[in-house]
């Protein structure tokens, strides 16, 4: 049973509706999903239950229906039940799970009439001294939610001008909270040392009922005692020792027509002996937050784990994983600004764009219920540099986002003459698809003033190969297959069981067929894969070669073949993607403008006329002319002897071994005419590779946004767009680090020693036990 997987299917937050027969249905609520087997512990069970709908572990039951019976609940209280559970449903792949709260019953409970609900941050029952200490995972931070009732016997004296000092007695209703178990270590809280002073006594003011609940936090932390509430709403809060008996207590109102905060009643003396008898601390997630934003402002990538060993090393508080995510969350927001705003500012976003970047195209669309579908943004600097000095060549390609509300960036990309990134146009979409990838090359030719012959290197799948065709018809545009994509797929499609050897094989003939310039040697490749298997040599046959093979492709790629050649662009996004929307994109425009005036005045101290790479290429095809024997005929076309004999077309500029042509610089038997003619080859090279079109390329610049406060409508006719976040969400937990889509990992396969067969090792080979 150890083995049986179920699915559980948390539900929480609705009610349970009684048919006529008496069945049960559940309705309304929050739902989650997690794995449950036969090893899990039944407390590390509840524990992340609790984590999941943010509920007290003290007044919180979990129930489920038994398979084929919707009359009865069952409740899991312990490991067996959860066994159970998991046996009961060993026919089905799920299981549905009810998690519901109890209410917590005050010892104190007073029958008084009381004023609003109120809440408690720890839990009410007793703490013996052995018990270790509790971190509490948040406390009652809105205003406006109050906390447990005062009880008779503490008389406030507040001040006799503000009415709302009279304070009411009534009973308390639980909150959700989970804890978690911490040891204190007194060497391990210096840092805590400074806050031991934080609250000095009556008198003392507060700019606001949270600074004042912040600083009672760390007075308490500081000082190793636990507290509760026994009033907390937008004017005054009231709290006791947590420890029963112990009569420390503070009090704190509002001062009368100011938003001031005093303290009018505190006494400050505990007879708990404080961390040894009350054995419990306030570090809430916002606390978490506040310790570690300006850390966090330095060091973006400080992990949950580092926070929960940094926090436990400066103030001898253990948290859990969970408590620190949740806190550095809070502290992303407060430094990044609210991930919901910003869909709500694309609007205006947009409108900046294209006002402080004229001839930029900055456009975005929602669905019909105006939650966010796709933002396109392309710079003038970035479409004016390509049109005026980068080879008419895209390269189309993707990358999933892992923020908040996920997405996927589509990106085109271009190589400038030093064959360098060079950023052309993205598109933020809720997902990769067909339709989506159609949408941005709609933008991404509205955006470009010319598209005559350019080439695209993409996958020619998502929709890809119909919607270049359909989008750039009668524009006489190319579009190359990249290999990477066509390499993984033909691995995958092909069958029969291959070693890694024998698929590495097949992967680099099927590279040497489309690297090959002329079609005889496309056909040595292909069969050297049909030797391997008639299944990959059919595969390839059928994939296009036309649209992937130098030896039939129409176009120009420069012998760039995968679509991937973006990567820097791509690091740029990986950096920028736990941002919120707006500041991702301002992030990305950052770079961009940072790359273009970098490469700018680097490329003004050239003095060559090629770009450095193009020169290097230039010198090394120049060493290998020396051997080549040039004879001179009456016309235009020069045969060329060496290892190989050539034929070269001057007035074409091309040569039969098809290198010129290719990849834009003149090769080895062309540098040889041009020598016996007294020609210069700087003159045939293709013009994008000069330092003069390099720099054309870099020389607008992108203009920073400066404000992304939404302006004030001046005609009130005009109606905002409302943009609000996609649906779709980050799920509950860490990242996965597998890679997905084209990086996706290959499983291993066993090779038997003995029969040198796949899928089994010597142990289990069938011959063997044949012989046997």
């Amino acid at each position: 049973m150890a083995g049986k997987r179920v699915i559980a299917i948390c539900q929480s937050g609705g009610e349970f509706d009684t048919d006529r027969d008496g069945f049960l249905s559940y309705k309304g609520g929050d739902a989650h999903a997690m794995e449950v087997d036969g090893k899990l512990d039944y407390n590390d069970f509840k524990m992340e239950v609790a984590e999941m709908f943010n509920c007290s572990l003290a007044t919180m039951s979990v129930k489920y229906f038994l398979p084929g019976n919707r009359k009865t609940l069952i409740t899991i209280s312990n490991d067996k039940d959860l066994k159970r559970m998991i046996k009961f449903h060993g026919d089905s792949d799920t299981a549905e799970i009810y998690v519901m709260t109890e209410e917590a019953v005050d010892p104190d409970f007073s029958n008084m009439p009381g004023s609003r609900s109120s809440r408690t941050t720890l839990s009410e029952m007793a703490v013996p001294v052995e018990a270790p200490l509790s971190v509490v995972e948040d406390i009652v931070d809105d205003p406006n939610e109050s906390g447990l009732l005062l009880d008779a016997n503490f008389d406030v004296v507040g001040d006799t001008n503000n009415v709302d000092d009279t304070i009411t007695i009534g009973a308390e209703l639980p909150v959700p909270i989970s804890f978690a178990a911490a040891n204190y270590d007194e060497k391990n809280a210096k840092a805590a040392q400074q806050w031991q002073n934080d609250i000095t006594g009556v008198g003392q003011r507060f700019n606001s009922v949270h600074e004042f609940r912040e600083t009672l936090r760390k007075y308490a932390i500081a000082n190793q005692f636990a507290f509760k509430y026994k009033k907390n709403d937008s004017h005054r809060v009231t709290v006791k020792c947590k420890a029963e008996g112990c009569p420390w207590r503070i009090h704190a109102s509002r001062l009368s027509t100011t938003q001031l905060i005093c303290i009018k009643k505190m006494n400050p003396t505990h007879n708990c002996e404080g961390a040894v008898v009350t054995n419990g601390y306030q570090a809430t997630r916002s606390w978490v937050a506040s310790i570690i934003k300006e850390k966090l402002k330095v060091f973006p990538n400080y992990k949950p784990k580092d926070i929960v060993n940094d926090i436990q090393k400066e103030y001898g508080i253990q948290l859990n994983y969970f408590q620190a995510w949740r806190g550095k969350e809070i502290a992303k927001e407060q430094l990044q600004g609210s991930y919901k705003e910003a869909y709500s500012q694309l609007p205006f976003f947009c409108e900046k764009v294209m006002e402080t970047n004229p001839g930029s195209l900055a456009t975005f669309t929602t669905k019909d219920d105006s939650s966010f579908h796709r933002l396109f943004v392309s710079f003038h600097a970035s479409l004016y540099g390509f049109e005026q000095g980068c080879r008419p060549l895209l390269f189309l390609d993707s990358i999933f986002l892992k923020s908040k509300y996920q997405g996927t960036l589509l990106a085109a990309t271009a190589a400038d003459g030093n064959d360098g990134v060079f950023p052309v146009a993205f598109a933020i979409v809720d997902s990769e698809s067909d339709d989506n990838w159609h949408w941005f090359l709609l933008q991404l030719r509205t955006a470009l003033s010319m598209c005559r012959g350019i080439t695209f290197v993409a996958d020619r799948e998502k929709g890809l190969r119909e919607s270049i065709a359909e989008i750039f018809q009668g524009e006489d545009v190319f579009h190359g297959y990249c290999l990477r994509y066509l390499s993984e797929q033909l691995i995958r499609d092909v069958r029969g069981q291959f070693s890694h050897e024998v698929k590495r094989l097949l992967v680099e003939d099927f590279y040497g067929a489309a690297y090959a310039p002329k079609p005889e040697g496309f056909q040595r490749c292909v069969e050297s894969i049909r030797s391997i298997s008639l299944d990959a040599y059919h595969w390839v046959m059928q994939s296009e070669p036309i649209s992937w093979a130098n030896a039939f492709f129409r176009g120009m790629r420069y012998n760039h073949m995968t679509s991937n050649f973006g990567e820097l662009f791509y690091g740029w996004v990986s950096d920028a993607h736990d941002l919120p929307i707006t500041q991702m994109v301002d992030a990305i425009r950052g770079k961009i403008m940072e790359l273009i005036y970098t490469r700018r005045t680097e490329s003004n101290q050239w003095v060559t006329r090629l770009t450095p790479f193009m020169e290097e290429k230039l010198e090394k095809e120049s060493l290998r002319f020396s051997s080549l024997h040039v004879l001179m005929p009456n016309g235009t076309k020069f045969e060329v002897q060496g290892d190989t004999i050539e034929v070269v077309d001057m007035d074409n500029c091309d040569c039969s071994c098809r290198d010129w042509g290719l990849t834009g610089l003149p090769c080895c038997h062309a540098i040889a005419v041009m020598g016996c003619l007294g020609r210069d080859p700087y003159d045939y090279c293709a013009r994008y590779f000069t330092a003069d079109s390099y720099r054309s390329t870099y020389s607008e610049s992108i203009h920073p946004i400066p404000s992304l406060e939404k302006p004030k409508r001046k005609d009130a006719s005009q109606a905002a767009v409302t943009v609000t976040p996609p649906p779709t969400r980050r799920p509950p937990g860490r990242p996965t680090t597998k890679k997905v889509g084209s990086h996706e990992v290959t499983k291993r396969q066993l090779q038997c020693s003995r029969c040198k067969g796949t899928g089994h090792n010597k142990s289990t080979c069938k011959e063997v036990l044949l012989e046997s």
